[in-house]
C-alpha cells in the first residue's frame, strides 16, 4: 500500500546519506569556528527542528539551545505574505553569546532578514546564519549566509523538517512535490 507522501512525491533531491554527510561536515566546521566560545543554536521552529536536533549532536563543543517561532504564512500558503510576526520569542537573553540561527531553507530572505535585524537590537557578540536549504535564486533581500547545507532550485520541497500544510516533517530526506499537487 502507497503512503500518502508517495502521491505527491515527484523525486528525492536529497536522500538522507547526503542529508546525514553534510550535517556532519556543518557539524564540524561550526565545532572548530565557535571553539571557545559561547555558542547559542537557535531554532526558527517549526522547520528547523529536525536539522537542529541533528546538527547539534555533530557539534563537539559545548552549546545552547533557544527557539524563535515566526510567521510569515497564513495556514495552508504556500507563498509568504511578506509580513512577519514573532509568535515565541526567546526564553533568554541573548546579550554577549554568540549566535547561530539554524534554519531549514531560506527563500527571499525576509523572514531571515527581519530576524537578524531583530538579534541584532538585543547585542550578541556575533550573529551568523546556518541553513539546510538555500534557494538563492529566489532570493529578494540580501542576506549574508555563513553556513549552508545545499543550493536547491526553486522547486516546493517538504520532509527532513519542511511540511506541507503541517504533514511530513518526519521523512528523512528532501522530496520535490509533483507540480500539479502545489496550490496556488
Amino acid at each position: 500500500m502507497a503512503k500518502p507522501w508517495q502521491e505527491i512525491l515527484l523525486e528525492v533531491l536529497i536522500d538522507e546519506e547526503r542529508l546525514q554527510a553534510k550535517v556532519k561536515e556543518l557539524g564540524a566546521l561550526i565545532s572548530e569556528d565557535y571553539r571557545g566560545k559561547d555558542l547559542l543554536l537557535l531554532c526558527i521552529l517549526k522547520g528547523g527542528i529536525v536539522f537542529l536536533t541533528d546538527l547539534m549532536r555533530q557539534i563537539s563543543i559545548p552549546l545552547e539551545i533557544d527557539f524563535l517561532a515566526v510567521s510569515s504564512y497564513g495556514r495552508g500558503a504556500r507563498q509568504s505574505s511578506g509580513v512577519v510576526r514573532i509568535i515565541k520569542d526567546l526564553e533568554h537573553p541573548v546579550a554577549g553569546k554568540h549566535i547561530l540561527i539554524v534554519e531549514d531553507i531560506i527563500d527571499s530572505g525576509h523572514t531571515l532578514n527581519y530576524i537578524s535585524r531583530n538579534l541584532a537590537t538585543r547585542n550578541p557578540a556575533s550573529l551568523k546564519i546556518c541553513t539546510l536549504l538555500d534557494k538563492a535564486e529566489r532570493r529578494e533581500v540580501d542576506i549574508p549566509v555563513d553556513y549552508v547545507g545545499f543550493v536547491i532550485p526553486d522547486r516546493f520541497v517538504f520532509g527532513y523538517g519542511l511540511d506541507i500544510d503541517e504533514k511530513y516533517r518526519e521523512l528523512p530526506f528532501v522530496g520535490v512535490v509533483k507540480p500539479n499537487m502545489v496550490l496556488e
